[in-house]
């Protein structure tokens, strides 16, 4: 006859419940460090992010020339959006070279980026050098592209004019410095879409192409029909990339004529108004909200796809 004692019932309970977890308790030390870590980040965010975008939002319904205290600001409601919308002229063609920024970014440095992209996937010879060279004026800040582009566009010491021995002030001439300064934006903007797509097309199951192949599909073919579309993801972030790259475009503009003389931009036009002579904090940061809010229209859908694609 079998006797069943209290330490065999426990350890048969134990067992037929599975592992029992023990529950580490934090001491003092770990405790503060992990209060730290939520509390500082928090902070900083909600002192460098959200309080002055709050502060921008507040102060677009006021006028304030920054002298005084913050009881000096005059409150006028709508009045500094409905001015920029009627009396200001420079709004309308600021919306318009943004606009023209974005659809040259995502036509031209876009498509030149995935075709690079297509080419260097196929690990040809010096691949590596070719992906350096092109990734290289990225790591370059925008003014500083300015001022090496300067040594193409210049008017009397210029490649360009030099070589077609002609005088064209390309940032200076309103006709055609837009375009200019757009050429060298998508020489930087170019190298990181190749990148992205790059580490895009690295991530393809290989199989995909391999099945693709038996139906008979050439590349193009393969690449458009079957890789393409799985890079949904990458497509996205490219997308919102540009959004907001065309709309926070401001170091090459102010470097060569502080958004003025047809390089009119909202960003540039928020800096001539909070920090230029007329130091108007109201008006520039009702332009900021403006460009705020269509950014964050942008931004919104982005995270709309992304929280759909988790859910799948």
């Amino acid at each position: 006859m079998t006797t069943t004692t209290p330490s065999t019932t426990t350890s048969r309970a134990s067992s037929s419940t599975g592992p029992t977890r023990v529950r580490r308790r934090l001491g003092v030390v770990d405790r503060i460090v992990v209060v730290l870590m939520v509390v500082v980040p928090a902070a900083l965010v909600l002192l460098l992010v959200w309080l002055p975008a709050f502060g921008s939002v507040a102060l677009s319904f006021g006028t304030w020339n920054g002298i005084g205290g913050l009881d000096r600001i005059q409150w006028v409601g709508f009045q500094n959006y409905h001015d920029i919308a009627t009396i200001y002229p420079p709004f309308w063609p600021a919306m318009r070279h943004n606009l023209v920024w974005l659809v040259f970014l995502f036509v031209f440095p876009t498509m030149l980026g995935i075709f690079l992209a297509v080419i260097l996937d196929h690990e040809m010879k010096f691949s590596r050098f070719y992906q350096t060279a092109f990734y290289l004026p990225v790591v370059l800040s925008l003014a500083l592209i300015g001022f090496i582009w300067q040594l193409f566009y210049s008017r009397d010491q210029g490649l360009i004019n030099d070589v077609f021995h002609t005088q064209v002030d390309w940032y200076g001439d309103p006709k055609i410095n837009l375009w200019a300064v757009l050429v060298a934006t998508a020489w930087r903007h170019t190298g990181y879409v190749m990148l992205l797509y790059l580490a895009g097309l690295k991530s393809v199951d290989a199989s995909l192409r391999e099945a693709a192949a038996v139906d008979g599909a050439n590349q193009w073919q393969t690449f458009f029909k079957v890789v393409f579309p799985v890079m949904r993801p990458i497509n996205v972030i490219v997308l919102v990339i540009v959004v907001i790259e065309s709309l926070r475009a401001f170091d090459l503009v102010w470097v060569i004529n502080k958004g003025r003389n047809g390089l009119e931009i909202i960003a540039a036009l928020v800096s001539q108004n909070v920090i230029g002579e007329a130091t108007r904090y109201g008006f520039g940061s009702a332009l900021a909200v403006i460009m705020m809010a269509i950014s964050s229209v942008f931004i919104a859908i982005y995270l709309r796809i992304v929280f759909r694609e988790e859910q799948r």
